[in-house]
């Protein structure tokens, strides 16, 4: 795989504001990426830089093999770019929106035509494309936004908050479209969010920015064999009657490193397997098993692993 993102040391001023601090970053051909930090943290100055949209104070940068800040356009012409709320002309109905951008990038009337209808099936907005934008939903916006991008035909795509704001559903909804995009069309993703559970479900490898320094990036098995260190397991233990007197009994297991209470027991952070000392515990104090299952780091824990070390 080659590199379609590829940054060193690349950073911007604002006057005495560091917005972006010495960024080394690559997104890999054919990967959904996670660009993950907390508000201001560099994000949204990070994505309008790998856009032509702003210039760098210094440091180095190529999208799809071309300088952003030198040739902008030919960036744009492959690089779609949706942003945390679209903009569509309200009056307007989907496909004409659609076929406007179409015309904006130079798209014979034709091949815009079947371009529009081939992306609004691909977003699941074929029945809706005659509707005006006002009448649509956010969730439904977010996927016209989605076919917007997707009608210039480009090699990667830059998401900043897809699922903002949208509904548990149409969040899954369009978590399931940009797999498939990836998927069937080998299309690279970079996907910018604060949802660390719905980047965990999709992201090949992240990235942590904060206060404009990438403080870690790479695969999500790595990042989480980082973060044990010693503790080669994670267990979550949920039992039911009355658990009182069992989280003290917990602490004296020899291996158990670190507990943390769970609605209905507790994830237990050790150093060895402990599985048979725990189903013997259960069973002496006469409780129920729930479960007992091993687990791998979560997003969550690797993110404020890192974030708290900055």
């Amino acid at each position: 795989m080659s590199a379609v993102v590829d940054t060193k040391n690349l950073t911007k001023r604002y006057r005495e504001k560091l917005a972006v601090n010495t960024l080394t970053l690559s997104v890999q051909e054919g990967e959904i990426f996670g660009f993950l930090g907390p508000n201001g943290a560099g994000k949204t100055t990070t994505i309008l830089m790998l856009l032509g949209l702003t210039e760098p104070t210094s440091g180095q940068l190529s999208v799809c093999g071309y300088n952003p800040t030198h040739e902008p356009l030919e960036v744009k012409k492959r690089v779609g770019y949706l942003p945390e709320s679209p903009g569509f002309y309200d009056d307007l109905s989907a496909k004409e929106n659609l076929l406007y951008m179409a015309r904006l990038n130079r798209i014979p009337e034709k091949e815009a035509q079947r371009r529009t209808a081939e992306v609004l099936d691909q977003v699941g907005l074929s029945e809706d494309g005659r509707r005006l934008v006002r009448e649509f939903s956010r969730g439904m916006k977010q996927r016209l936004g989605i076919a917007e991008v997707l009608v210039k035909k480009p090699i990667a795509i830059i998401l900043d908050e897809p699922t903002l704001g949208i509904d548990p559903d149409g969040a899954i909804r369009i978590l399931e479209m940009i797999k498939n995009l990836n998927r069937d069309h080998n299309l690279t993703v970079m996907l910018s969010s604060h949802q660390l559970q719905q980047v965990q479900q999709i992201c090949n490898r992240v990235g942590i920015i904060v206060k404009g320094r990438l403080i870690v990036q790479g695969e999500m098995d790595e990042l989480g064999k980082a973060i044990l260190k010693g503790r080669q397991w994670n267990f979550l233990l949920e039992v039911g009657g009355n658990r009182d007197s069992l989280e003290r009994s917990l602490h004296a297991i020899d291996g158990i490193d670190e507990i943390e209470k769970r609605s209905q027991g507790w994830f237990l952070r050790c150093t060895k397997d402990v599985r048979p000392e725990l189903v013997s515990l259960v069973t002496t104090k006469g409780l129920p098993l729930l479960q007992l299952r091993s687990e791998d780091p979560t997003l969550e824990e690797i993110y404020l692993k890192y974030f708290r070390e900055a």
